[in-house]
C-alpha cells in the first residue's frame, strides 16, 4: 500500500486552491466533447489528454504565481460501476481509468514542482446516480459496499485523498466516508445543496454534516460546498459548531436552480468578480476556509477572481 499522511497539508490553514468546472469549461468555452459528461474517457486520445493537461496547467500555473498550494482533481468522478453500461465499460477497464488518471495528474504535478504551494493529489468520486436528482436512495452500508470498489482501486495509487464531490445525501456520504477510512485514505465530503440551501433530499446541509460525522467519528477531514451559487446557501450558515467543518467551498458562477442548468443548452457563466465578492464576504463570515475554486460554469478567470479577492488587504482586514 502507498505510504500517505493522514494529515493533508491543507491542514495547516494555509490557502489552497482548485479548479473550477472541468466538465462545462471544456464543452462550452473550449468545444471540447465529453462522452456521458465522464472526463476520464478524455484520456483515452491524444487530443483529449493535452485538453486535459492544458486545462489544469492554467491553474496550476495561477496557484504557482499567487504562491497558494493546489488540490489537484483525478478525472474520476464518473469512473465507477454506477456508469459502467452508460460508459460501456468492464469492471477492469475502469479499474484501469482510475489509475491512469491519477497517473495523469502526477506527471502534472511534476512540471510544477517548483511552485511554492504543496500540489495534492486527489480523486473525485462522484455519487451513485445523478448528482443533481438522486434516483435513489442508498443507506450507509449499501454506499459503503458501493463506493468501497472505487476507493480500492485508488488506493494503491500516488493519489494522496478522495473527495466525495457533489454528493446529495447524508447516508451515501457516511458510507463513502467509512469506506475510506477502512482504506486509510484521508477523504473530503462535499455536499450539492439546492436554492434553498438544503440537500435535495430536503435535509438542512448542518444536519447532514452531523448526521455523518457522528456516524463515522469525525472521520472526514473536512466538508466543503459544491454545484450551488453562494446565495442558494449563505443563510444556511450560522454560528454554530458543525460551520466550522467547512473548510473549502467550489460554488457555481449561475444563481440557477439544478434543474434549469441541467435543461440549459447554454453556459451561464455569470460574473466572475461578484462571485469573487461573494466568496470574499463568506470567508469573511468563516475565517477557516482556506480551499477555494468553482464548479459548474466557472474557468480560471472566476478562480483568478476569487484569489484576488481572498489575498487582497481589503478582504484580509474584514
Amino acid at each position: 500500500m502507498t505510504y500517505r499522511t493522514k494529515v493533508l497539508p491543507q491542514a495547516s490553514g494555509e490557502l489552497f486552491l482548485t479548479d473550477g468546472g472541468l466538465e462545462t469549461d471544456l464543452i462550452f468555452n473550449r468545444g471540447v466533447e465529453i462522452r456521458e459528461f465522464a472526463a476520464h474517457t478524455l484520456l483515452s486520445s491524444a487530443a483529449g489528454r493535452h485538453a486535459l493537461a492544458e486545462y489544469f496547467r492554467g491553474f496550476l500555473s495561477l496557484a504557482r504565481e499567487c504562491g497558494t498550494g493546489f488540490i489537484l482533481d483525478a478525472p474520476t468522478w464518473k469512473a465507477h460501476g454506477h456508469w459502467a453500461q452508460d460508459l460501456g465499460a468492464s469492471e477492469s477497464e475502469l479499474h484501469a481509468a482510475n489509475l491512469e488518471a491519477v497517473n495523469f495528474i502526477a506527471t502534472l504535478r511534476d512540471e510544477f514542482v517548483g511552485n511554492k504551494g504543496p500540489v495534492v493529489l486527489n480523486a473525485v468520486i462522484g455519487p451513485k446516480g445523478d448528482a443533481y436528482a438522486p434516483e435513489t436512495l442508498l443507506n450507509a452500508a449499501e454506499a459503503e459496499e458501493y463506493h468501497a470498489q472505487q476507493i480500492g482501486w485508488l488506493v494503491d495509487s500516488e493519489v494522496e485523498m478522495v473527495s466525495a464531490l457533489t454528493f446529495t445525501q447524508a447516508e451515501e456520504a457516511t458510507g463513502i466516508v467509512k469506506a475510506a477510512h477502512k482504506a486509510d485514505l484521508p477523504i473530503v465530503v462535499s455536499f450539492t445543496v439546492e436554492t434553498d440551501g438544503r440537500l435535495p433530499t430536503g435535509q438542512p446541509l448542518g444536519e447532514a454534516i452531523q448526521e455523518v460525522d457522528a456516524a463515522t467519528r469525525q472521520a472526514a477531514s473536512y466538508f466543503m460546498i459544491n454545484c450551488a451559487h453562494p446565495e442558494h446557501f449563505l443563510d444556511a450558515i450560522t454560528d454554530e459548531s458543525w460551520t466550522r467543518r467547512i473548510k473549502g467551498l467550489r460554488c457555481n458562477a449561475s444563481r440557477c436552480s439544478h434543474a434549469e442548468l441541467d435543461a440549459a443548452e447554454e453556459l451561464d457563466a455569470g460574473n466572475p468578480r461578484e462571485l469573487a465578492s461573494l466568496y470574499r464576504a463568506l470567508v469573511a463570515r468563516m475565517p477557516w476556509i482556506n480551499v477555494l475554486g468553482g464548479c459548474c460554469g466557472t474557468d480560471l478567470r472566476h478562480v483568478s477572481a476569487i484569489v484576488n479577492a481572498f489575498n487582497s488587504d481589503d478582504a484580509m482586514a474584514s
